[in-house]
């Protein structure tokens, strides 16, 4: 092999690939046909699964936390940390409970309760582009790359097969299951990295000693206002698919509501192991050409072999657990949302046939943009522009827009930051009065809102 790990590593991810195959297979020999069994697991999902499921689920990007622990040290947890605790915070507080209640199962299904046939198809336009796993795939394919030299198309589609195999027949249930065990793995591996450095190297003053002092800045090398926007871009969790879909497959309301409440808790733990973590990367690794590979390359660095692969594979866990829930909600939003809202007919062959369509979906957009930052940010600039007003304010009939209203946003307010967006992603041109594209979108997205309510008041 010409990557940096060794057999012990790819014998590991070999029985893994197995556990997902036989999942899969299991499912195939049992009957999910029911839009509700298949789709929220007959709301059944219980609070440890919950929290399970959501946790790993929501945690895809880790490479690309790798990278800017590398890069700026503690101020990852100011821009992936902290802002996405506190918009959970909000969705528990505020929707989670709702969206229970409602006995719902995608979010278009709530948009048109709302607003009516148009807004819903528009807002799972929106809901599918979020989803497409494209980001994720792509990170799997840089694991195979780096871990085993294995070309990354190869890695990506052979990544985007094996995520989507089980839950094709198992629906929800066949995701839940996996993400159980990818949740534990996904604690282990760092669980283990991290105490073979604290125990090799030292912990606070090793880091202090070999590392920039900007490392221990709250902003890193990055200026205030960047940080800031972070903090609007996390609003994206109001409207996070995954979030719904698992509110909407719980037991009850309470679970819905307190699940959220213990994923928190969970995701700061695990982002206190990755950010300690991607400053060792920094501080043993300074020469590293590309810090996206940061996890990668430090486990082959400081752990023997057997330890490498337990590491690596709760990397490939970590990554596959969105790859595999979001794959999921896009495969059922074509299926449900646009063709059985279209036509009727059999909404888990439907959702099955949108699964293969996302899956194809995802290789293409990962190949062709090769930049896992580039899609968050684009896709997820869209879709919170689209749906952040529109959506929030749905479960409210104090607060809801009007349905025409609604729509106008969510085709205006994206429409805007898209504007924004496209000198500066073809042509290098800065953006229009300085301004991140999420600004004017959600701008225009709060003004059309504004405009609807006193249009209401002053009939």
């Amino acid at each position: 092999m010409n990557g940096l790990y060794g057999i012990e590593s790819a014998v590991l991810l070999a029985v893994y690939i197995v556990f997902l195959l036989a999942v899969g297979l299991r499912f195939f020999r049992k009957d999910r046909s029911s839009a509700d069994e298949y789709l929220v697991m007959g709301r059944r999902l219980s609070l440890p699964a919950f929290v399970a499921s959501i946790v790993s689920t929501w945690y895809g990007g880790i490479l690309g936390v790798g990278e800017y622990s590398f890069r700026h040290g503690l101020s990852n947890w100011l821009v992936f940390g902290l802002p996405y605790y506190l918009a959970a915070f909000l969705f528990a507080i505020f929707l989670a409970k709702k969206a229970r209640k409602s006995r719902l199962h995608t979010i278009p299904d709530q948009l048109f309760n709302a607003y009516g046939r148009k807004t819903s198809l528009v807002g799972a336009f929106f809901v599918f582009i979020t989803t497409v796993p494209a980001a994720y795939v792509l990170q799997i394919g840089v694991l195979t790359e780096t871990a085993f030299g294995i070309p990354l198309s190869i890695g990506v589609i052979g990544g985007t097969v094996f995520s989507i195999f089980y839950i094709f027949s198992g629906g929800l249930r066949g995701d839940v299951l996996t993400d159980k065990a990818q949740f534990i793995l996904m604690f282990g591996g760092f669980a283990v990295l991290l105490i073979v450095l604290v125990s090799n190297y030292g912990g606070l003053s090793f880091l202090q000693s070999n590392l920039p002092a900007t490392h221990f800045i709250w902003r890193g090398t990055k200026s205030a206002s960047y940080i800031f926007v972070w903090y609007f871009i996390a609003l994206a969790t109001l409207v996070e698919p995954s979030f719904y879909q698992r509110c909407f497959a719980a037991k009850s309301e309470k679970v819905a509501r307190n699940g959220i409440f213990i994923a928190i808790a969970f995701w700061a733990v695990f982002d206190f192991m990755t950010t300690s973590t991607g400053m060792y990367a920094r501080a043993l690794l300074p020469e590293l050409a590309d810090p996206i590979a940061a996890y990668p390359a430090l486990a082959a660095k400081v752990l023997p072999r057997a330890l490498q692969a337990v590491f690596l594979l709760g990397l490939f866990a970590t990554v596959m657990s969105t790859v595999d829930s979001y794959t999921f909600i896009a495969g059922t939003t074509i299926g449900k949302d646009f063709i059985w809202r279209l036509k009727g007919g059999d909404i888990t062959k439907h959702s099955r046939f949108g699964l293969v369509l996302a899956g194809i979906l995802a290789v293409i957009i990962a190949l062709y943009f090769r930049s896992v930052i580039d899609i968050w940010y684009i896709f997820g600039t869209l879709g919170t522009c689209a749906m952040l007003i529109p959506l929030g304010t749905s479960f409210s009939d104090k607060w809801r827009m009007s349905a025409r209203m609604a729509t106008v946003s969510m085709i205006v307010a994206p429409l805007v930051a898209l504007i924004w967006i496209v000198p500066n992603l073809f042509w290098g041109v800065e953006y229009f009065f300085g301004l991140d594209p999420i600004y004017p979108g959600l701008g225009m997205s709060v003004g059309l809102f504004v405009i609807d309510k006193l249009s209401v008041e002053f009939k």
